[in-house]
């Protein structure tokens, strides 16, 4: 008995290499994939190690305040979330985030509209003017934003250039309030963010083949279905990059609303400076904070979405 049992495992034994050959060849291109993926990962993450300087600095100078100040939003005075409840419940500081809301509007509405045929005609004017006009946008972008803001103050106020032109013309018999209210924060504002639109679209439009648009001509199409149908269309992602970049820089500006805004029209960024300067009440300065940063992860968000060149773009086929 024991020596059949013996046989039979002998049997087994050398009967395994034949009756597995079929496994193994059926598994080798499954190895072969593995081996080949392994290959491609490791070739990825080959110069990873490069890049823990920068991320420990991301993470002591950017992350850990940042936790630090989440924190704070659910911690002080109690734990809980009773501040974001204040900032949404309380009428005064429902009113902050409409202003937010409105004067980022407002200003991204302006800048598109005075934006995109100042980007226009530097795309077709010659090569020498565009470049002139390029250079002043820049120009103004470069210099200092307290300069720029201050000469709006001084420009709106009711003893300014504008005021007394006006009354000289006689379209107005008293000087209009243009300072400390919300159509000053939106002119400057506007001013300001005209660069941060007129940069991408510049460069969009340059792109366009302009065969593109003669073709339109051709094939029957008026000047303005041309615009709307073909040219429109195909400056959409300078549009929409150049629009959220200013909407978002506008929901967290300071200096400018600070100047030419007033109590009534206070901003977030504003809000939140009093909260900490005026009251010390850091649990809803922080909250707040949180708020706005929360808002502009979302917006980023959607805009990688929308942009078919983003890595998690939608309709992105690579």
């Amino acid at each position: 008995m024991a020596g059949q049992v013996k046989m039979t495992a002998i049997a087994s034994r050398q009967s395994k290499p034949v009756g597995g050959a079929p496994s193994t060849a059926g598994t080798a291109p499954a190895q072969v994939v593995t081996i080949k993926q392994t290959v491609v990962l490791s070739q990825r993450w080959k110069g990873s190690r490069n890049l823990f300087p920068a991320l420990i600095f991301l993470g002591l100078f950017f992350f850990a305040p940042l936790i630090g100040l989440l924190l704070r939003g659910v911690l002080e005075p109690t734990p809980g979330l009773g501040n974001y409840e204040q900032l949404f419940a309380n009428s005064a500081y429902a009113r902050v985030l409409f202003n937010t809301f409105s004067v980022a509007g407002l200003v991204t509405l302006f800048s598109l509209l005075l934006g995109f045929p100042l980007a226009w005609a530097i795309t077709l004017v010659p090569r020498g003017w565009g470049r002139w006009m390029l250079n002043i946008v820049l120009l103004s972008m470069w210099t200092s934003l307290l300069a720029r803001t201050y000469s709006w103050l001084v420009l709106l106020q009711a003893s300014g250039v504008i005021n007394k032109t006006l009354m000289a013309m006689g379209i107005i018999d008293q000087p209009l309030e243009m300072v400390h209210n919300l159509t000053g924060v939106v002119i400057g504002m506007s001013y300001i963010m005209i660069p941060f639109i007129v940069l991408p679209l510049q460069a969009t439009m340059a792109a366009i083949d302009p065969m593109v648009l003669q073709a339109g001509s051709i094939c029957g199409a008026s000047p303005w279905t041309n615009f709307f149908k073909v040219f429109l269309p195909l400056c959409r992602s300078g549009l929409f990059s150049g629009g959220l970049m200013v909407f978002v820089m506008s929901l967290g500006y300071y200096v400018t609303p600070a100047l030419l805004g007033g109590a009534q029209d206070m901003m977030l960024p504003e809000f939140i400076v009093q909260q900490v300067q005026s009251f010390l009440n850091w649990g809803l300065a922080s909250a707040a904070a949180a708020l706005l940063i929360a808002i502009t992860l979302v917006l980023f968000y959607f805009y990688l979405k929308l942009q078919p060149e983003s890595p998690v773009g939608a309709n992105n086929t690579r």
